[in-house]
């Protein structure tokens, strides 16, 4: 069986599907790395709904994935941006899904973390209500029995007068929270409302500002997650940090060599594209729990180009693209999106996703992304 798939000058070429899923089963709890994949939602189909509406969300379905997730020894990383965080699931929708996750995270025994974040805030907002916003946040948070995760904020970004201002504000919540945090540095490319984070767009001064945040309640952060697309940063960083503090990388173009390490040190994980990867990155991790770094990187090196595809600028979209691999491998019947985000990518981009997943044998059931892939393209005029 063959299909005819676009590429990205608009030829259609035939490629050809392979037969058989990489053989990928549920294991032991990994040993040597914690791992969080950060989870995508899934919108309700049938929901009547407007792109500036209320998110609609398919909870069973959404659940149903993170269970998944869970199966093969991941964490959830939820509420995150990879669930579309400002760019369709509001505040509501979010501690609603935090609310649901963590009580399912409960009854499995799953590992779960909550982004905490400001998007309650709709306006323009000063540094009291900024803080004021995060405080309801990670009390939702730490209630549900999660761990939290500081997010970035736009509020903050666009409040803040200087470095004083984050240290300020971050100092305020370490120092009330119950349990040490993640703090998540999210780069622009990610959102461009977060230029200038923690108080310049001078990447050294700015990383200095994030690390005088750590240095002064060593105790409160129980590790960072850095979302730079820059390994050399997130290297440098790491070797800074206090002891005990971990970094988890959040590096969707670097992750192998950065969750390998070297002899100074490694990144734990905390990545978007273990959404797709999750049971073949779940597999590569207990390689490494041997000691064996050049199986893991044998595993998770071919992934790369999948994710830096899905990651391409502008990558705040790349969450359509794990959206459309997670209806491939059938853990949705649709391919719809919170705010309508599917139409955010072309369908050659599509095509190539396909083409790169079913190369590394991610899809369970090769024929039904076969024709999931087949469908999509008649509606777009392709006849096979």
């Amino acid at each position: 069986m063959t299909i005819q798939l676009p590429g990205a000058d608009g030829a259609l070429r035939i490629y050809e599907p392979r037969t058989e899923p990489l053989a990928l089963t549920t294991g032991a709890p990994f040993t040597s790395r914690t791992v969080f994949s950060a989870a995508h939602v899934v919108a309700d189909p049938f929901a009547d709904t407007t792109p500036d509406s209320p998110a609609a969300i398919d909870w069973d379905a959404t659940l149903a994935f993170r269970r998944h997730l869970w199966s093969h020894g991941l964490g959830v990383a939820e509420a995150m941006d990879t669930a579309q965080r400002g760019m369709g699931l509001d505040w509501a929708g979010a501690a609603e899904l935090i609310r649901r996750s963590a009580a399912e995270a409960k009854s499995v025994g799953g590992l779960i973390a909550c982004g905490v974040g400001t998007d309650q805030l709709t306006g323009p907002a000063d540094l009291a209500e900024v803080r004021a916003a995060y405080e309801e946040q990670l009390a939702l948070v730490e209630a549900s029995g999660a761990r939290a995760i500081l997010m970035a904020s736009r509020a903050l970004a666009a409040a803040a007068a200087g470095p004083e201002d984050y240290l300020d504000v971050y100092g305020h919540l370490l120092r009330q929270s119950s349990e040490p945090v993640v703090l998540h540095w999210l780069g622009p490319m990610f959102d461009p409302a977060l230029e200038g984070y923690w108080g310049s767009s001078d990447l050294d001064a700015a990383t200095d500002t994030f690390l005088e945040v750590i240095a002064a309640h060593p105790d409160k952060v129980e590790g960072i997650k850095v979302s730079l697309l820059d390994a050399g940063r997130e290297i440098d960083i790491r070797r800074r940090l206090p002891q005990g503090v971990r970094c988890y990388t959040g590096d969707d173009f670097n992750y192998p060599e950065l969750i390998a390490g070297d002899e100074k040190g490694f990144s734990h994980a905390l990545l978007g594209i273990f959404d797709p990867l999750g049971p073949l990155a779940a597999e590569a991790v207990r390689v490494l729990d041997t000691g064996n770094t050049a199986g893991f990187r044998e595993l998770l090196d071919p992934t790369v180009e999948l994710s830096r595809h899905l990651f391409r600028t502008p990558t705040r979209f790349y969450k359509t693209g794990v959206v459309f691999l997670a209806w491939l491998a059938g853990h949705q019947s649709h391919f719809t999106m919170v705010g309508g985000l599917q139409s955010a990518r072309s369908l050659p981009h599509f095509a190539r996703a396909y083409e790169l997943a079913d190369g590394l044998g991610l899809f369970p059931d090769p024929k039904l992304a076969e024709e999931r892939m087949k469908n999509l393209l008649a509606l777009y005029g392709v006849t096979q």
